[in-house]
């Protein structure tokens, strides 16, 4: 892990924590590392041989070298992954969680006609339990309090065609950021969820050429 200078008075000097979910280079969770976070000191987390591939170049490329592998739907390898951040720091500052997932074949027409139970189950448990789930493990490592950031769209308040399951994953990802801002916020953990506008994300790319 890289040592990084401060200038005073730096909001993000000397902050330790997690970013979830960097993919590519067109990855919002990227962008964060390589902007105010890499004022901070952050482990990357990501999962499989593929990202592992494709990711650890954009990492060492602003100065990260500590990436976590880990499946958000797997609990052992959850434990193992927040074993690793504790023995590696102790304690942490925020988690930035930026993890989502819908079929590509259920973002596109009919959001009646074309989400599966398979699918529907599949996209709240990535995109949403992974969030409550790193929270508890996350908090654990904040007694001093931190901060807890996800990631939202639009699509959770108002109908984007084609975005279909992930914006009833989104719905629920916002409520259990506020159920989680309830329950952490006395611990001095702030959790928060950011709608960011349209980008060009894998996710998007994805989306954007089912409702073209």
């Amino acid at each position: 892990m890289a040592d990084w200078t401060f200038p005073k008075g730096e909001l993000m000097a000397g902050k330790r924590g997690l970013v979830m979910g960097v993919a590519n280079d067109k990855s919002i969770a990227r962008a964060s590392p390589s902007s105010s976070l890499r004022r901070a000191r952050a482990c990357v987390h990501l999962s499989g041989e593929v990202l592992e591939k494709r990711v650890r170049p954009l990492i060492e490329s602003i100065g990260m070298d500590t990436m976590i592998p880990a499946d958000v739907t797997n609990d052992t390898e959850m434990d193992a992954a927040f074993a690793s951040l504790k023995e590696k720091w102790g304690t942490i500052d925020f988690l930035v969680h930026a993890i989502a997932f819908a079929g590509k074949d259920e973002l596109q027409g009919s959001f009646v006609g074309n989400t599966t139970r398979e699918g529907f189950r599949r996209a709240m448990d990535i995109s949403v339990f992974s969030f409550v789930d790193a929270a508890r493990r996350a908090s654990e490592l904040m007694p001093n309090g931190g901060s807890i950031v996800t990631m939202t769209y639009l699509g959770a308040e108002r109908v984007v065609p084609s975005y279909n399951v992930m914006g009833v994953a989104k719905a629920g990802l916002e409520a259990a950021t506020r159920y989680a801002a309830r329950d952490l916020g006395p611990a001095g953990i702030r959790v928060n969820a950011i709608s960011a506008g349209p980008m060009r994300t894998l996710a998007m790319a994805a989306f954007a050429v089912a409702s073209s």
